[in-house]
């Protein structure tokens, strides 16, 4: 987004000709740059309605004093960077954030910092820009006085790059936002869910890490999504998830890390997903499937000393699990080829019991546990008796 030749460059200070943002940005021309000098700048209500280029000098701090809404983009061929903006108004009727684009594309959010705020960036009916290097921190507490960190909603195109986002409601949510590309980014520290997104297509998240958030990541209602290389770490709580998946079609979820969360993934009515080369490592349950699931593909992953690495509440259905590696497998491997010559059923009777009485979890690593095993194993009676890995590998899959 280079500027015209003919733009101009306005420098806003204290003790400048113009120190005020707001009548700035009316006094300028479409294209110019507007300098942002240290110091505090207490507005809000800045509307942005032209192509221009917003700069902190030194983290300027834009103080919106819990008044209202501090940038609303409504211009294509915006920037800003490089501001501290803090103090969004908190309102129970409409959804205030610290920087807010409407209708607009081409714009770039660059290494902006927000805190004590409501919403943080919220993207509405926007296209074409870059979300990137923000930090992002709340101080969220309850749900219903909360905002999101990053919001998109019904927006195209838009790449969320190298963000860190702590302490909101929900980190990172979309809802009705299509080729999106969210990489690189964390989550963390959120009252709900690290990243949340519904009715939301063709979109890709990889190498993002989801740590010790209230409920996980929730994937709802989506299809053709790629996720990969991504980390859910200590997702823990009654009803956390590392991931939970409902009513998702036609995905890939490959590469991810999925360590000491209560669940794994969690997965609800969803089909033609590929689950390959996952590390699913010291979770209560690694994977946990509740019915109406088809045309799944578990291939190629490392359950390593979970609790219960595969919960199932439903029929086989046609999913398949193969050439995965399980770390309670005691089979053999004569003919020396790496794969296991004996099936692996990684169902335990136990798991069954716990979904029906979870107070039996008490007995868990007790030796209850361990007799009703293996009677399952050597009479399958309450376990699907054709879910199992025919070819379980000998070893780690690095």
């Amino acid at each position: 987004m280079g500027s015209p030749i003919w733009a101009s460059t306005w420098n806003i200070c204290r003790d400048c000709e113009h120190s005020s943002i707001k009548k700035t940005i009316a006094l300028a021309k479409a294209h110019d740059t507007l300098l942002i000098q240290k110091g505090i700048y207490k507005e809000f209500e800045i509307l942005v309605d032209k192509p221009l280029v917003i700069k902190g000098m030194g983290y300027p701090i834009v103080d919106g004093e819990k008044k209202g809404e501090i940038f609303r983009v409504q211009s294509d061929n915006v920037t800003l960077d490089g501001l501290f903006v803090i103090n969004v108004g908190i309102s129970y009727t409409k959804d205030n954030a610290a920087i807010r684009v409407v209708q607009s594309k081409d714009f770039l959010i660059q290494n902006m910092v927000l805190e004590q705020l409501f919403f943080g960036i919220y993207l509405e009916k926007s296209s074409h820009g870059k979300v990137y290097h923000n930090r992002i921190i709340g101080e969220a507490v309850d749900e219903y006085n909360s905002g999101n960190g990053i919001q998109l909603w019904y927006s195209t195109d838009i790449e969320v790059l190298k963000n860190h986002v702590q302490g909101t409601r929900d980190g990172i949510y979309l809802e009705f936002s299509d080729r999106i590309t969210i990489t690189y980014n964390t989550s963390m520290d959120n009252l709900r869910y690290g990243l949340h997104f519904m009715f939301s297509n063709h979109d890709v998240y990889s190498n993002n890490t989801f740590e010790n958030n209230g409920a996980g990541v929730a994937v709802m209602f989506s299809k053709f999504i790629t996720m990969k290389n991504n980390t859910f770490r200590k997702n823990w709580g009654t009803a956390a998830y590392g991931m939970l998946l409902k009513e998702i079609n036609d995905a890939e979820i490959s590469g991810n890390t999925f360590e000491e969360n209560t669940i794994g993934i969690n997965i609800e009515g969803s089909n033609r997903i590929q689950y390959h080369n996952n590390d699913f490592i010291n979770n209560g349950w690694a994977i946990r499937v509740i019915g109406a699931c088809y045309t799944n593909s578990f291939k190629g992953n490392n359950f390593l000393y979970n609790s219960f690495d595969i919960s199932y509440n439903s029929k086989l259905n046609d999913n398949v699990f193969e050439g995965n590696f399980w770390s309670s497998y005691t089979g053999y491997d004569l003919d020396r080829d790496g794969i296991g010559d004996v099936p692996y059923r990684p169902v335990k009777l136990f798991s069954y019991v716990v979904n029906r009485t979870p107070e039996t979890i008490v007995l868990l690593r007790s030796l209850f546990m361990d007799i009703i095993d293996f009677s399952e194993r050597v009479s399958p009676v309450f376990t699907p008796d054709n879910l199992k890995d025919a070819q379980p590998l000998m070893k780690i899959r690095r």
